[in-house]
């Protein structure tokens, strides 16, 4: 069966935050996630927002209703004593993590389309439709996580 006949698959991501988390709940650590709060449909109180990004915790004992499912991260949990729900659409979670010891994981971006046949053309098209010489890429990014008291 050739790549083109394989059939498509469900986004993994939902599925690693879930393990993850699970993971580290197993081992008495708290649950942190990183999010994009610029993401589209990213529902975070505003005043917890910095440079663009959040970090929530997700424990138990931090929030009430916690549900994650394939497209989001949901639950209600107190900010300044106020409680708010809270929406975080899984693509807009870039890292989960354990607070006490920072071990966790960087979610990997969706796999878009597929690799290279042979012969196909690997250099990503730029903005005028033309393939691009790989002297013209950017470095990769590197994820990071950053411990923020």
């Amino acid at each position: 069966m050739s790549e083109s006949q394989l059939p498509a698959m469900t986004s993994h991501r939902p599925y690693l935050l879930r393990a993850l988390y699970e993971w580290i709940v197993d081992n008495g650590m708290t649950p942190h996630i990183l999010v994009d709060a610029t993401g589209q449909g990213v529902r975070v109180p505003p005043h917890t927002v910095n440079e663009g990004r959040v970090v929530l915790n997700i424990a138990e004992r931090a929030v009430a209703r916690l549900e994650m499912d394939n497209e989001s991260v949901r639950f209600t949990a107190r900010f300044g004593g106020v409680s708010q729900s809270v929406l975080v659409p899984v693509a807009a979670v870039l890292a989960v993590y354990a607070r006490e010891t920072g071990q966790g994981m960087v979610l990997p971006d969706e796999i878009a389309g597929h690799p290279p046949e042979p012969g196909e053309d690997a250099d990503p098209p730029t903005d005028d439709g033309e393939a691009g010489p790989p002297d013209d890429d950017p470095p990769p990014r590197r994820g990071h996580l950053r411990v923020v008291k």
